[in-house]
């Protein structure tokens, strides 16, 4: 088996804080998540929007789009709504032969919001919960149509956080809605991300390696810090410069036979930690421990 290395444009520039990154061009971001070794990166603010001009810059770098964030709005849209408001970024995805979408609900959300505790973060009731799943259940039937499965992305702050979170919406939504597994929120949340891949294997289709700075995450938790204002105290970080220890986790994978994209992500401000610095031990470290449980990593 083998898996593709890809990295997240957010470490270069953060479209929730335009601030951080701003002056930085595409350019520079596709330049060094090359030269660090990746050869898959996820789409960003300052990407174009058409494959006719995206496709020459990923090639120009020997990237490829292995999929990108999409802020859905399902609680407050009809399923239809949403099919309309998805095109755009289905066809590019499409047309880029990306793996999926990395798809997150945002109605309600306070990751955005520096005035907001992740205490008051959203949460659906029960008749709500039940109309939901059935929103996403449609949702991904017709991405899965579309040959662009939907993979759900929980996240802090917003109403699928936790680990009971995500564990209630793959247990009540059809197998086509996959997962995003993303180690660092997934541990933000209290949650265990090896016990989940355990659990639902067949449900995760991509995932994000992000790590946690312990002593950020127990303040954050302890002083209930907003998400912008836990990230900007240094809350994460890249595989390699925390606590999770990737090794028990790549050999659930390997015992899974996992083959897709693992996405190094990390919400850093870059004037602190230099993109190219930590793409490059989020991509040593990621290489050395797959190569430990002898997970191959693909080359193109």
């Amino acid at each position: 088996m083998s898996v593709k290395l890809g990295i997240a444009p957010i470490a270069w520039s953060n479209d929730d804080m335009p601030e951080l990154g701003c002056d930085t061009p595409l350019e520079q971001c596709l330049s060094e998540a090359s030269e660090a070794g990746f050869i898959g990166i996820e789409s960003g603010g300052k990407f174009p929007k058409t494959s006719n001009e995206l496709l020459p810059k990923l090639n120009k770098f020997n990237l490829n789009l292995c999929s990108g964030w999409y802020g859905a709005n399902l609680r407050n849209k009809t399923v239809e709504e949403e099919k309309q408001s998805i095109q755009e970024q289905l066809k590019l995805f499409k047309e880029c032969n990306a793996p999926c979408i990395v798809f997150a609900e945002v109605f309600g959300s306070i990751q955005g919001d520096p005035n907001k505790k992740l205490s008051t973060r959203p949460k659906m009731d029960l008749d709500e919960s039940k109309s939901y799943y059935k929103k996403i259940s449609e949702m991904g039937k017709y991405l899965e149509g579309e040959g662009m499965p939907l993979a759900y992305h929980h996240h802090m702050g917003t109403v699928i956080e936790t680990q009971k979170d995500t564990e209630m919406l793959l247990e009540n939504t059809d197998d086509s809605v996959k997962l995003t597994l993303d180690t660092g929120h997934m541990l933000f949340a209290q949650g265990e991300s090896i016990k989940f891949l355990k659990d639902f294997s067949e449900r995760v289709m991509h995932i994000h390696c992000k790590d946690i700075r312990k002593n950020v995450l127990e303040k954050s938790l302890i002083e209930d810090l907003s998400f912008r204002a836990a990230f900007l105290e240094g809350a994460f970080t890249v595989p390699g410069d925390g606590c999770i220890d990737y090794k028990p986790l790549f050999e659930v994978l390997k015992s899974n036979d996992y083959s897709g994209w693992l996405v190094v992500e990390a919400e850093q401000d870059p004037k602190k930690a230099n993109p190219l610095e930590y793409a490059k031990i989020g991509y040593k470290y990621l290489t050395e421990i797959l190569n430990k449980v002898d997970i191959k990593v693909s080359q193109s």
